[in-house]
């Protein structure tokens, strides 16, 4: 990775293009290598160790699963009363609309919630699919080494499917990989502690990516950060210093899935940080360069305050941390309609953040749809007058 000082200096406009439209040069990057013979990963969740992938020498892609376009063609085979993440990534399959999805050579599901168990069922019909059992109590040992047992047997599908035999200094030299694309975005991430704010929440979450180890895509974020610093050098503020500050967490968004935060900037207030797979959580910590190295990765991933773990006191943990560092005034809770774990665990979240962080709580429960939009924003507005 090159110092930010010699990155040439690109407009905003430019790169904010690049972001938005980035889809259509990881599609041209994922075909230049699969010509060239590279395997390709495609993967659904956080859990997945994209570390492994890359050891094996092939590319790990996380799939598409945020169009709210395939839902209706995943419903012809799926129950409707699905959650949108669920019907979205199964229409993409469907439609056949994902070159990601359709130039995969292995998927790597996981089982973190049984509606998404059963549909990579549907869907290895059509895919070759490796399962993840993840075991859900994180604080017994025992699960852990399940856990550890299911990355092992990942490795052996790895090296059977490429044909290529997974090293230490293999898995050694991953890590630092991925440590190194990790620390980038954690480093994204926190621009916004910034007070006032030098950046939006939409613009750090435009900078999501899907393939990892994109050197482009490295650079561009490079480029965000520096664009960051000029701005900060130049006094410039992306929302006035007094803008309620809001810590999302709950569900994950992404491209075409972003209303909430965009209702919350519309109305005057401003996202610092996401607790969530699409923002800080899958980065916050890293993976251990010392030791047996698959045991790292495995504890690393095996960290991951899901909703599906039991209990899962560690978001609670990282909540009050990153209230507490990002200066939030409030917490909303997204919930995705029918993610039942997230769903249920919000009555936690809510004891938790009014009684031990004493700060605004709001639960938003919604889908892709743009239906409930106006109402969201009242919600919304009446919260951050409460702040003001």
């Amino acid at each position: 990775m090159t110092d930010i000082a010699t990155q040439p200096e690109q407009s905003e406009k430019a790169l904010f293009d690049y972001f938005k439209g980035s889809i259509s040069d990881e599609i041209g990057y994922m075909r230049e290598q699969k010509a060239a013979g590279r395997g390709i990963v495609g993967f659904y969740c956080e859990f997945t160790p994209r570390d492994l992938i890359l050891a094996a020498g092939a590319m790990p892609i996380c799939l598409c699963g945020t169009n709210k376009n395939t839902i209706s063609h995943a419903e012809t085979l799926l129950p409707a009363n699905l959650c949108p993440m669920i019907k979205a990534s199964f229409g993409y399959a469907v439609t056949g609309g994902c070159p990601l999805l359709n130039d995969s050579d292995l998927l790597v599901a996981e089982t973190t919630c049984d509606g998404k168990k059963k549909m990579y069922e549907v869907l290895s019909r059509d895919h070759k699919m490796h399962v993840l059992e993840l075991t859900q109590k994180p604080q017994q040992e025992v699960a852990f080494k399940h856990w550890l047992a299911e990355v092992e047997e990942l490795k052996q599908t790895l090296e059977q499917t490429f044909d290529t035999t997974i090293t230490e200094q293999k898995l050694r030299d991953a890590i630092k990989a991925m440590n190194a694309e990790r620390r980038q975005i954690l480093a994204i991430q926190q621009l916004g502690k910034h007070k006032p704010a030098i950046v939006s929440g939409l613009e750090i979450a435009q900078t999501r990516y899907r393939v990892a180890g994109f050197e482009r895509h490295h650079k561009q974020m490079e480029s965000f950060l520096s664009m960051a610093q000029r701005r900060l050098d130049e006094g410039y503020q992306a929302a006035p210093t007094n803008a309620p500050r809001i810590l999302l967490t709950g569900c994950p968004t992404g491209q075409g899935t972003e209303k909430l935060i965009e209702i919350i900037e519309e109305c005057g207030g401003l996202v610092v940080v996401q607790e969530a797979c699409s923002g800080i959580k899958g980065v916050y910590e890293m993976v251990s360069e010392q030791g047996d190295p698959l045991e790292a990765i495995a504890r690393k991933h095996f960290n991951i305050p899901c909703s599906c773990m039991t209990p899962n006191s560690k978001r609670e943990t990282l909540l009050a941390t990153l209230a507490s560092e990002y200066q939030a005034d409030a917490v909303i809770d997204l919930v995705w309609q029918a993610c039942h774990t997230y769903n249920v665990e919000s009555v936690l979240i809510h004891d938790f953040v009014r009684d031990e962080l004493g700060l605004q709580y709001m639960k938003v429960e919604t889908d892709y749809s743009d239906s409930d939009r106006e109402q969201l924003k009242v919600r919304v507005q009446t919260l951050l007058e409460l702040l003001q």
